[in-house]
């Protein structure tokens, strides 16, 4: 029997990066899948294709998480599909890097909408099933940014230090529905994003690590799978850095 059998879990912006790894590790430990993506349409055919040459059963939606709308649509099409719900993980997220005084409004509004209105719109979706069913994990990742800082990332830093106060205030709310609530904090991860530095910047950036490397998306995907298992059955309200000692 593998670990989530039976269970149902939906991950936001599951077609690349960390989300492909989290829609990955739920499934192979046994988990039904459904995830979402915004513009990756090729590359979320290509997952579920994937996941159904092993066997395995995957539902992939377009959706743009920042529009509540859509993550309560979306929300309701798993529940109608699969009955129950079982795991949320907040995942999608965009950055728009720049130093305060030239950032826009625009991209402050953006990434905020993208980063943290798309956890409160799935969550307070997500929720109302979990309640019904008085059962359920929410797993939301932020960044070892919302809780350092970082120059140049006012506005991704100000959304993930967002998600850190909701996760503890959403745990709070809802524990008494044994609804667990919790985050993964990653440090630099090797994604499409860290694959554009230059040599230079990549050892500039390891040497501030203790473990002298830069983490590998299936490494924060198997905290994601410990904290929706049976073992985690305790652990809520909880920011989990997965950073190699960065922020120690």
């Amino acid at each position: 029997m593998s670990t989530l059998d039976g269970k149902v879990a939906l991950i936001t912006g599951g077609a690349r990066g960390i989300g492909k790894a989290i829609v990955l590790a739920l499934s192979n430990a046994g988990a039904f899948v459904a995830f979402t993506y915004k513009t990756s349409e090729s590359a979320a055919k290509e997952l579920a294709s994937e996941l159904e040459t092993k066997g395995r059963k995957a539902l992939a939606f377009q959706s743009d998480a920042s529009s509540s709308d859509q993550a309560t649509q979306t929300v309701e099409k798993v529940v109608m599909e699969c009955g129950q719900l079982d795991i949320l993980v907040n995942n999608a997220g965009i950055t728009k890097d720049g130093l305060l005084m030239r950032m826009s409004e625009e991209d402050w509004d953006s990434v905020l909408a993208n980063n943290l209105k798309s956890v409160y719109n799935f969550t307070k979706a997500a929720s109302r099933q979990m309640m019904r069913q008085k059962s359920g994990r929410i797993i939301n990742i932020t960044s070892v940014v919302g809780l350092t800082g970082n120059a140049g990332q006012a506005n991704y830093a100000a959304s993930k230090a967002g998600i850190i106060g909701f996760t503890k205030s959403v745990a709070k709310e809802l524990g008494s529905r044994n609804i667990l609530v919790n985050a993964i904090a990653p440090g630099y991860v090797e994604t499409d994003m860290t694959g554009s530095l230059s040599e230079h910047q990549k050892k500039t950036l390891t040497d501030l690590i203790p473990l002298k490397r830069t983490a590998q998306a299936h490494e924060i995907a198997a905290v994601v799978k410990f904290l929706a298992s049976f073992e985690a059955n305790y652990i809520t309200g909880q920011v989990i850095c997965v950073d190699g000692g960065l922020t120690m």
